[in-house]
């Protein structure tokens, strides 16, 4: 019974139960396409059936990972087949327990709300954004935010965090970021909203057909 219920995984030169980061990235990345075409369907049509099997699926699958086992749970182990050739990236399983209890909560929040109640609010508005943005920046950066709160709750000292944050002191001389550069990032956001004033007269005006194939009748424009 207790390899089928336990968190964690006990690797040789580990001194504690890790999880492999580079799954749990791959499974981050598939729950945020999910939840986020879910999402646009409920803002474009006001469709929220996608939404409802969202919320169902993420509450399964974090539940699995937090009562169960995390191998067992269904997008990490698409995870691991997505990232089965590439070498594990090895992370502390008890920051990631305690962050997928935060997303637990708020999944069984939406759920409650959304599914059993069938109502929408500014709530779970405002779940559905912070879910989004803990699922992406999960899977786009390696930050688990969750992870962030755990030294705010638990004394102990966090180990083996994604890209070795903990322990990392000093940045190398790559990861330093010149004042030159920052420039660059502004005068970069100056051309954006500069594009913006100049152009968006011109960029809201619908296209046309190119090869008039809507006229003919080929293609069937929604």
């Amino acid at each position: 019974m207790s390899r089928i219920v336990k968190f964690g995984e006990d690797v040789e030169g580990y001194t504690i139960p890790v999880l492999n980061e580079r799954e749990i990235r791959a499974a981050a990345g598939m729950l945020f396409l999910f939840m986020f075409f879910a999402i646009l369907t409920v803002i474009m049509k006001g469709d929220f059936t996608l939404l409802k099997y969202a919320i169902i699926v993420f509450l399964t699958d974090i539940s699995i990972r937090v009562f169960i086992n995390p191998k067992f749970a269904p997008t990490l182990i698409l995870g691991r087949l997505v990232v089965r050739n590439q070498t594990p990236e090895y992370v502390g399983a008890r920051q990631k327990k305690f962050a997928w209890k935060i997303g637990f909560a708020l999944a069984i929040t939406m759920f409650t709300l959304v599914v059993v109640v069938n109502s929408y609010s500014p709530v779970t508005g405002l779940i559905c954004f912070v879910c989004l943005i803990f699922l992406f920046f999960e899977s786009a950066f390696g930050i688990c935010l969750g992870c962030k709160f755990y030294p705010l709750f638990f004394k102990d000292k966090v180990q083996y965090c994604p890209g070795e944050v903990c322990d990392v002191k000093s940045r190398h001389d790559i990861q330093k970021t010149s004042f030159p550069q920052l420039l660059i990032i502004m005068a970069f956001v100056g051309f954006i909203v500069l594009t913006v004033i100049l152009f968006n007269d011109t960029f809201v005006q619908p296209p046309f057909d190119l090869f008039g194939l809507e006229e003919t009748g080929e293609v069937v424009v929604p």
